[in-house]
């Protein structure tokens, strides 16, 4: 890990937030939150029962948070534990447990701060 990436002030914090922003962005159905996490360009993948891929946008995102999608798939607990994995100048991997998913999600740090361009999930 660049040690000296996450000692500049609050980064690992801005990952874990952005992280967080999308996870209960998602289960809350707030929209600002999920907004605020990903890119516009965001790529999100799952391995599909057919063997393909399953894909997923940003807009797409955006819109089933704000139709709550995300809330239907809510636990009581969802047991959030979010790993920084990796830093390395404005890019970052971060891990995500959950109750409900597994995530490994690639950061980028642009204008508007740490955002995911990247999610590669499967259920818990």
């Amino acid at each position: 890990m660049d040690a000296m990436r996450l000692d500049e002030v609050g980064v690992r914090e801005q990952l874990v937030g952005a992280a967080l922003d999308y996870l209960d962005g998602w289960f809350d159905g707030d929209v600002d939150r999920m907004r605020r996490a990903l890119h516009p360009s965001l790529a999100k993948r799952s391995p599909g029962p057919d063997g393909e891929l399953d894909e997923l946008s940003a807009a797409w995102l955006v819109g089933a948070t704000a139709e709550g999608r995300g809330r239907s798939r809510d636990v009581p607990d969802r047991a959030i534990d979010v790993e920084v994995v990796d830093v390395h100048g404005d890019i970052a991997a971060v891990v995500v447990r959950s109750a409900v998913y597994r995530e490994y999600l690639h950061l980028v740090r642009d204008q508007a701060g740490w955002r995911i361009i990247n999610v590669l999930w499967a259920w818990t």
